[in-house]
């Protein structure tokens, strides 16, 4: 079934609430929703509001890294050293932002119109626009992506809020199987978007290379995940196309 309404030059709120019912009729809100339900529940668990949750999820927009200011906070590390390990824990998303923007931009967009797809570019969202946003007319592009993104945002909203007040009922396995969504749903919708060697590389050599830098605590292990193991997987990539 088509997300583009039928007529030939929609506007731009007709293509706002196109991108907001993708984002409903993608598994990524469902996911979402489970994933904060354990967010939330967490977050009780250490002391913060519902209000508190609910404005860090717009402020912070990633569920790792809401994580970690979860249970870092609460763990009574300073202000500083959250910071520090929230920024580290979102420079991900950079190369998420850079590959995204040039998909949606076109020639007169001004900055100021790109601050908010930029802001919602999540995994979940930059996933699904990869998939959806090539089909649509560029100028069409931002005020869809903004839909998809707000309408995911507003899934972890109801997850949290769903979250929180069946806190004191939740079972800490299942909170955990609950965070344990994301990560799984991103790995599936990975595989799916894989189109070239250089995908498929960097995705096997992630899946070895995290875990075994988990295991020797290397720091940044996640960071370093993601250089060792892209670069590897492009330069394969590349020598292998030069040898053609």
């Amino acid at each position: 079934m088509s997300i583009v309404p039928a007529a030939s030059s929609p506007s731009a709120t007709a293509m706002f609430f196109a991108g907001a019912r993708a984002a409903w009729l993608s598994v990524m809100a469902y996911v979402l929703i489970g994933t904060y339900i354990g967010i939330a529940a967490l977050a009780h668990d250490f002391g913060f509001s519902l209000w508190w949750l609910a404005a860090s999820t717009v402020l912070v927009w990633a569920a790792p890294a809401q994580v970690i200011l979860v249970s870092a906070l609460g763990a009574g590390a300073t202000p500083v050293e959250t910071a520090l390990a929230v920024g580290l824990s979102s420079v991900r998303l950079l190369p998420t932002v850079i590959s995204l923007l040039p998909l949606i931009k076109r020639p007169g967009t001004r900055n100021r119109d790109l601050v908010l797809p930029a802001h919602l570019t999540a995994v979940s969202m930059w996933i699904e626009a990869l998939r959806l946003l090539p089909a649509l007319p560029r100028e069409n592009r931002i005020p869809f992506a903004n839909g998809l993104g707000l309408s995911f945002m507003l899934a972890a909203q109801v997850g949290g809020g769903i979250g929180y007040y069946l806190a004191t009922s939740l079972p800490p396995l299942l909170s955990a199987a609950l965070l344990f969504l994301t990560p799984m749903s991103f790995l599936i919708s990975t595989t799916r978007n894989c189109r070239l060697l250089s995908d498929w590389l960097a995705l096997a050599f992630g899946l070895v290379l995290g875990p075994l830098l988990a295991v020797w605590q290397v720091g940044l292990d996640l960071l370093w995940t993601g250089i060792v193991g892209g670069s590897v997987a492009y330069g394969i990539y590349r020598l292998r196309e030069a040898r053609k």
